[in-house]
């Protein structure tokens, strides 16, 4: 789930009508949705647009009389590959140090289940680059994207166009699947980490065994999580000044990955590498703020335990101006920011506020009053 994008599902019919020029009549449905949840708004749309081409407006607003199957919810849109799941933990490195990768596929379905899957098997590590689960030739970065003159961007593209399998083929890493031959992962890239050798051979065991699809998905998904925890646990304490590459490469030997992870490899060279990238990046902002926002709410707490009134009589009547202007503030920016900060905290910071307010002479009051604390 991320606020910047929607996703889009859509259910597209075509009828045979020897009337029209086409000799096709042709009409969609789309359902626009904040969550990727691929399997489930699809399972939707089957349900409800029949029904919609035929009854039309009136039958969206009342909604399909049918019971959405607890499957329906369950089954994911990380679907398992053959073609490229023995290149999972490759893949996995590439959308951690935020490659740029072109996923060419059959169809747009297959092109979207598998950018999503590609940036979500680096949870919880949020992917912090652009992606694009169906990219085509209209859109407004294609100029840009299919350029030689400069190196492609930090982006997951998926893309159905068999005109991209020449417009791209610049691009350094690049996935085929489905149908198109031959299928497979297309790099020049080394990966840092030694293969895992343990989780190929349980994928390919499901292959023999014809385990789900949604079965193997669990597994892959498992190890992907597990993975990117062990990766993750050093650099968790929590960092309020500048980040210090070499500071940070010394405490591995003690708290590294080998703690947590089986697999073997070149972890500080992954590590560097990772330290320039997008996601890094993203990642240690969103923790910096994470840990302000803490100290702030941590600091209303403290100023709710003091005895404020009593402050005010040892101080002049502009320093208890002042505070108070600066408490309104707090509490505006602690609604503001969404500060992780107890409702009877605030409750109680505004009762300071208006027993220091009214201790002050009636013209100053009025004034203070007035000062909007919403």
């Amino acid at each position: 789930k991320d606020p910047a994008y929607f996703y889009g599902y859509v259910y597209f019919r075509q009828v045979r009508d020897k009337t029209l020029k086409r000799g096709y009549f042709q009409k969609s449905l789309v359902l626009i949705s904040k969550l990727p949840y691929i399997h489930f708004f699809h399972t939707v749309l089957k349900q409800i647009a029949p029904e919609y081409f035929e009854k039309n407006e009136p039958y969206l607003e009342a909604g399909p009389d049918s019971h959405m199957s607890r499957q329906a919810w369950d089954n994911s849109n990380s679907a398992v590959n053959s073609a490229v799941f023995l290149h999972s933990q490759m893949l996995w490195e590439l959308v951690l140090l935020g490659e740029p990768l072109v996923v060419m596929a059959p169809s747009p379905s297959e092109s979207s289940e598998t950018v999503l899957a590609l940036v979500n098997c680096i949870s919880p590590l949020k992917y912090f680059s652009d992606f694009r689960p169906y990219f085509t030739i209209h859109d407004s970065e294609f100029k840009e994207y299919t350029t030689r003159t400069q190196a492609p961007p930090s982006v997951i593209l998926g893309v159905t166009n068999p005109f991209f399998a020449k417009t791209l083929q610049h691009w350094p890493h690049i996935i085929r699947i489905g149908d198109l031959k031959p299928a497979g992962v297309y790099t020049s890239y080394k990966p840092y980490l030694n293969r895992d050798e343990d989780i190929i051979k349980q994928l390919q065991k499901g292959v023999q065994q014809k385990r789900p699809s949604e079965a193997q998905s669990v597994i892959l998904r498992r190890y992907f999580l597990e993975l990117t925890q062990s990766f993750i646990i050093p650099l968790s304490p929590p960092q309020l000044r500048q980040f210090l590459p070499e500071e940070f490469m010394k405490t591995l030997e003690k708290t590294g990955p080998q703690l947590t992870s089986r697999i073997k490899g070149d972890w500080i060279g992954l590590y560097r590498h990772f330290l320039k990238s997008p996601n890094f990046d993203g990642w240690f902002k969103t923790r910096r703020k994470e840990m302000t926002q803490k100290l702030e709410a941590l600091h209303l707490e403290a100023l709710c335990e003091e005895d404020l009134l009593l402050w005010t009589q040892k101080h002049t009547e502009v320093e208890t101006v002042d505070l108070v202007l600066k408490l309104k503030n707090k509490l505006l920016q602690a609604d503001r920011e969404h500060l992780p900060v107890k409702p009877d905290t605030m409750e109680k910071l505004r009762t300071h506020i208006d027993a220091i307010i009214l201790a002050l002479p009636e013209d100053l009051q009025g004034i203070l009053l007035k000062t909007s604390m919403t």
